[in-house]
């Protein structure tokens, strides 16, 4: 049985990571994805190295590790848009797709007879997403947005690091490009959902997705303090300021993080530890009063925790369902049994350069188990297979083509 998208052609005109993490989701959903890129360039993610992933004699090759971290299962095929024909070419692929996503400045299509508007003149049932850094509207439109100047302007960096006071204290951006890859998330629901108004209707329609937009969105409880406190909320640093204790905590050979998220764990957590009038103290018997005395509780569970070692708070708590886990570095994750036994990790073969690691698609499904059939392809080397299969292009019409440097 095929993806639960088989059946489903994205036409993905995106590039960097916003846009092509949506369509790797879409491709592991089982969507054919062709995956459009300049001629002897491509996707700039290519050049972002290193490092480089090693083929099978150990020599590094030039395919970057940010590249295939986000195309897996497409088929590269190299069109230069700036071209009449290679317009057309796009035009021509795109009243046989279903699905459009592209990230290109606002209007930038437009300008080439690429639009939503124009694609949909011959292909009424278009879905055609735009990911772009402020959105279609508004007085930044035409800006550019990148991740970390979204992480800025979002709020989320005034929120991420240590407190006022603390060593190191200052806005600091997430280790992750979050605003890209939560972006590329929910163009991925909108693109399901207006598939699903199309299937019922029959009826195309244009999706505006915007980095900080999302990144907004993505306050979510933050937020929702600042709403109802009417204080802006600041950095906290390693603690969570709507709970306590939920912080990492001294061991006796380095740290667990201590997650406890009501009061009946607090109350397991203090038996266990013989310290049971913890938990009757009017400082710490609930949650908001938790946090209000955080700083005298965290010294009196620091002096607790430290006298045994992260291995044995990671059995005693977990036993009792206190939740308490390590920190890990990236090594150690994948190393990690859960993260195995879940099959987080994979390979796929590519015909020239051998096995190319990545990371599996979370999604795991009852019936559509997770098929990944394509390795992240080479610069173009789907180019004459789509042309000819989708586009019915003879050998005579790709050689012209690549005559004129359209591919």
């Amino acid at each position: 049985m095929g993806g639960p998208l088989e059946g489903i052609r994205v036409l993905d005109l995106s590039r960097i990571l916003a846009g092509p993490w949506c369509t790797q989701i879409l491709a592991d959903l089982g969507a054919e994805v062709i995956k459009i890129e300049r001629p002897g360039v491509g996707d700039d993610t290519r050049h972002w190295g290193p490092p480089w992933l090693k083929d099978k004699d150990g020599n590094e090759t030039t395919e970057s590790a940010y590249y295939l971290s986000t195309n897996r299962g497409k088929h590269s095929v190299t069109v230069d848009i700036s071209q009449p024909s290679g317009q057309q070419l796009i035009k021509e692929l795109a009243q046989k797709s279903d699905i459009v996503v592209e990230n290109f400045k606002t209007g930038a299509l437009d300008k080439k007879g690429l639009g939503y508007k124009q694609l949909s003149e011959h292909n009424s049932g278009l879905i055609y997403c735009s990911i772009t850094g402020f959105g279609q509207t508004g007085p930044m439109a035409n800006d550019a947005g990148y991740d970390y100047l979204i992480q800025a302007q979002s709020g989320l960096m005034s929120i991420t690091g240590a407190a006022d006071g603390q060593p190191g204290a200052g806005p600091q951006r997430v280790g992750m490009a979050v605003a890209d890859l939560t972006t590329g998330m929910n163009a991925t629901v909108a693109i399901l959902s207006a598939l699903h108004h199309r299937n019922n209707t029959g009826e195309g329609q244009y999706i505006d997705m915007a980095l900080l937009d999302v990144q907004v969105s993505w306050l979510a409880n933050q937020g929702l303090n600042y709403f109802c406190s009417g204080k802006a909320p600041g950095r906290t640093g390693e603690y969570h300021p709507n709970l306590a204790p939920y912080q990492p905590f001294p061991t006796l050979d380095g740290q667990v993080i201590i997650a406890i998220g009501n009061d009946r764990q607090f109350q397991q957590f203090c038996d266990v530890v013989e310290r049971a009038e913890l938990a009757k103290d009017p400082r710490f018997s609930t949650n908001p009063s938790r946090v209000e005395h955080r700083v005298a509780l965290v010294e009196i569970m620091s002096a607790i925790t430290s006298e045994k070692t992260s291995e044995y708070w990671m059995d005693v708590l977990v036993s009792i369902h206190v939740p308490c886990g390590p920190i890990q570095n990236i090594q150690q994750v994948f190393e990690d049994p859960q993260v195995l036994a879940r099959d987080m990790k994979l390979e796929l073969e590519h015909p020239e350069i051998g096995m190319v690691p990545g990371i599996a698609n979370p999604i795991k499904f009852s019936k559509n188990k997770q098929q990944y059939s394509k390795a992240p392809p080479l610069l173009g080397e789907d180019t004459e297979a789509v042309l000819s299969r989708v586009l019915s292009k003879n050998e005579e019409q790709i050689a012209l083509l690549r005559e004129q440097s359209v591919l």
